[in-house]
């Protein structure tokens, strides 16, 4: 796990995500809700940011962008344009594919491209066809905000209508029905994608469907496939919801964007392994409720939880030496490349969290759908530095390396010329606490910390504790390395008769060389 930590105005931020080992399994009902969909808010529509139907000046005409030296053909009924007075720029691919991941990355792949089984019939059965069967849910009045939805603003009207209904029929678990326009097999197969790419609360649904189709090329009937969720979707949706909301929890409780996608990107390394054979591993659902998943699962689970916060994230696949899904995140005006699976090694990094499309180059390229998405052109947002005016210098970048502040000798006498107790108790003034204040070693602070979390109780709570700065480095190993559950939340959760337990830590320097901890924690 990385703990961030960050100096702002004499405060260190730590933002930690520690969850239950069984956190995947049954969770409180105390958390409601589900990622069901409604004809009035679509989608897991991300809070505040109503849906919108795109942009009248949307042009329908067709450009490629960027000068690559390799393209993608243009996908038909692709208006390639959607970005046209969005403030946005055109994605350049790199100049050659990456044939290989770096090395020790090459295993974290898995995305599974959209898979059309494509079947001709004669125009006989299609008669036959039209008679038995019904559109099923149209979704004609659903609309869909650009700003959440690029998938959806990048196709022409006319394939805008068959994404609504596919999106309906999904919502609905509707399985086969007749398309409401006239489109080719091609055709269907890009509105089937920017469908998935958009919504990662569809997790039921498989990253393949069926298609018949007349000679013509028009496609005339359309059958989901659904994986295991669908045979007890009611339980799977609470389980997500519950899942997510664990999450949620800690990241609406911070202030900028920054700070909760940091959460957020740090909390879906806890919770989830990185695992080639996971069940349902291209959902959401595999990663936030079933804790296995490979990089699809990832990127849906990080875009999912974003559109939650209010923070436009896509879904961004192409390869990677193999296939492999990212993403893009938008923070302020201004576009990002976030790549989970990749940062959740041993030990945990932010090595592909924030970066430009220029940093990405040589182990990333777009490829589908995806070259449609707007530009990454800045790392000012990474983890490493962060913009100027919110956040200084990061310190602590090797959490086994102690943090060391320099003693102030304006103000405070030299310590060699001091004994050891009036260096302490110096200290001590210097960072307005008493001795008794103090947990100078881990049993102590363990103590504490069971103490204080039980006499907190459970919901949404907080407590602090004081170390000197020698056991910090102790301390952060501990929850680097998940020590700190044997060592005081297990006989917490015991006698508080829970089981789930998240945890939000932020360190404040007090001076002296010593920090209060602040642990932000919710208990069910």
């Amino acid at each position: 796990m990385v703990i961030a930590c960050l100096f702002m105005a004499g405060c260190v931020g730590i933002l930690v995500c520690a969850f239950n080992p069984s956190l995947t399994a049954k969770l409180a009902e105390k958390i409601e809700g589900s990622s069901g969909s409604s004809k009035e808010e679509p989608g897991g529509q991300p809070p505040d940011n109503p849906a919108q139907s795109p942009s009248p000046d949307d042009t329908d005409s067709v450009q490629q962008p960027g000068n690559a030296i390799y393209t993608d053909p243009v996908q038909p009924g692709v208006n390639a344009g959607w970005m046209n007075g969005r403030g946005g720029s055109a994605y350049e691919q790199p100049g050659q594919k990456p044939v290989s991941a770096p090395d020790g990355f090459g295993h974290l792949m898995g995305f599974e491209p959209v898979r059309g089984d494509e079947e001709q019939i004669l125009d006989e059965e299609a008669d036959n066809l039209v008679s038995v069967l019904a559109p099923g849910d149209t979704g004609s009045e659903y609309t869909f905000d650009a700003e959440y939805y690029p998938y959806y603003a990048m196709l022409q009207p006319a394939m805008q209508q068959l994404y609504k209904q596919i999106y309906a029929n999904a919502s609905a678990f509707n399985v086969t029905f007749t398309p409401v326009i006239t489109a080719s097999v091609g055709q269907v197969k890009n509105v089937f994608e920017a469908v998935t790419n958009d919504h990662p609360e569809l997790f039921w649904l498989e990253m393949g469907y069926s298609c018949k189709y007349l000679q013509s090329g028009s496609c005339v009937e359309i059958t989901l496939n659904y994986n295991e969720a669908y045979d007890s979707y009611n339980a799977a949706l609470r389980q997500f919801g519950q899942a997510a909301d664990a999450v949620l929890a800690g990241a609406r409780a911070l202030g900028s964007d920054l700070e909760k996608e940091r959460y957020v990107h740090d909390a879906l390394m806890q919770i989830t392994d990185y695992d080639l054979n996971a069940r349902m591993n291209q959902s959401a659902y595999s990663a936030l409720v079933n804790g296995k998943s490979v990089c699809a699962g990832y990127a849906r689970a990080f875009q999912y939880l974003m559109q939650q916060l209010g923070i436009p994230c896509y879904y961004c696949t192409g390869t990677a030496g193999e296939d492999h899904a990212w993403n893009i995140v938008k923070l302020g005006n201004t576009y990002y490349n976030v790549d989970v699976t990749w940062d959740d090694t041993d030990p945990a990094t932010y090595d592909y969290f924030n970066k430009s499309d220029a940093a990405f180059a040589s182990t990333h390229a777009r490829t589908g759908l995806s070259v449609y998405l707007p530009a990454c052109t800045d790392n000012s947002q990474s983890a490493a530095g962060g913009p100027s005016t919110e956040i200084g210098e990061l310190i602590n970048q090797t959490p086994a390396t102690p943090l060391r502040w320099p003693y102030d000798s304006n103000t405070y006498t030299d310590p060699s010329d001091m004994t050891e107790d009036q260096l302490k108790k110096e200290n001590l003034l210097k960072a307005g606490i008493t001795a008794d204040q103090v947990r100078e070693n881990m049993a102590d602070y363990y103590e504490e910390c069971k103490r204080l979390l039980v006499k907190a109780g459970t919901g949404d709570k907080s407590f602090d504790t004081v170390i000197p700065e020698s056991l910090w480095s102790t301390v952060e190993k501990a929850y680097s390395s998940g020590e700190y559950w044997k060592g005081y939340v297990e006989e917490a959760l015991k006698e508080l008769k829970v089981e789930n337990f998240v945890v939000q830590l932020q360190a404040q320097r007090l001076g002296g060389g010593y920090y209060r901890i602040y642990h932000n924690v919710v208990t069910y």
